[in-house]
């Protein structure tokens, strides 16, 4: 994947110093654009499309996201990965909207709207980030539905930390083989459009193909408890053990 995209944004870098040469010039260098994107678009193959994601699934022979036990999470140290991803891979939005475009992946119009925002930032440096994905009700939560506030509260008290926003889409690129039915609330500061609305990203898979999709990310917005977030770990919980034998020495 990383090697189309620089294919290219190596043929943008190349137009953007094509103003000062003569005509022959920008002649050679249209051609070897659209040589350029030719090839691009050759290698690049559609991952995200449904009929990709059917063929994908049956092949892996995965199945649908099947009811899963509630287990409460005592510790964010006691839960395992549940996914590593790379960050940092892109130089800026327009080689990251490049990626998706490439792999045929949708992104819906508030999504759309805060990934181009200046607030939405890509890291520097490639990282590594381990993901861990929790539903509300795993934290503790009873009712049917929660605050957004509120689970994000309850998640850093167990040690979980909220995910950087270039996380969405990453980790959107990275995860083609994401089951069909399952919403990943992506755990991170929300972003707001150019009315002022806050919204946070999702990474879902409804059927119609791979899709990255932004849905309110206001401070007191409802969330079904059995929908899951996708935070990273911190190191401001201690291990499950640590907190029972604290609880019973304060009682």
């Amino acid at each position: 994947m990383d090697r189309t995209a620089g294919k290219k944004i190596s043929c943008h870098a190349i137009q953007c110093h094509s103003p000062g040469w003569r005509h022959g010039g920008i002649l050679i260098v249209a051609t070897l654009c659209t040589a350029c994107t030719l090839l691009f678009a050759s290698e690049a193959r559609a991952q995200c499309t449904a009929r990709d994601v059917l063929q994908n699934q049956l092949k892996l022979k995965k199945a649908p996201p099947a009811d899963r036990p509630q287990l409460l999470i005592k510790s964010a140290v006691d839960v395992p990965m549940w996914k590593k991803i790379t960050i940092g891979t892109f130089a800026n939005f327009f080689a990251l909207s490049n990626a998706m475009d490439a792999v045929g992946c949708g992104i819906g119009n508030s999504a759309g709207e805060i990934l181009a925002r200046p607030t939405f930032t890509l890291s520097v440096t490639k990282t590594n980030v381990e993901l861990l994905a929790v539903s509300a009700a795993e934290l503790g939560f009873q009712t049917d539905t929660a605050s957004l506030t509120d689970i994000y509260a309850r998640a850093k008290q167990l040690g979980f930390g909220l995910a950087a926003a270039e996380v969405g889409p990453q980790l959107r690129l990275q995860y083609f083989d994401q089951p069909i039915g399952e919403f990943l609330i992506i755990g991170m500061e929300p972003i707001r459009t150019w009315k002022g609305a806050p919204v946070i990203l999702n990474v879902a898979n409804g059927g119609a193909g791979l899709i990255l999709i932004g849905q309110d990310g206001s401070a007191d917005a409802q969330i079904p408890v059995a929908s899951r977030f996708v935070f990273v770990r911190t190191n401001e919980a201690a291990p499950a053990e640590e907190q029972e034998a604290v609880a019973l020495r304060d009682r």
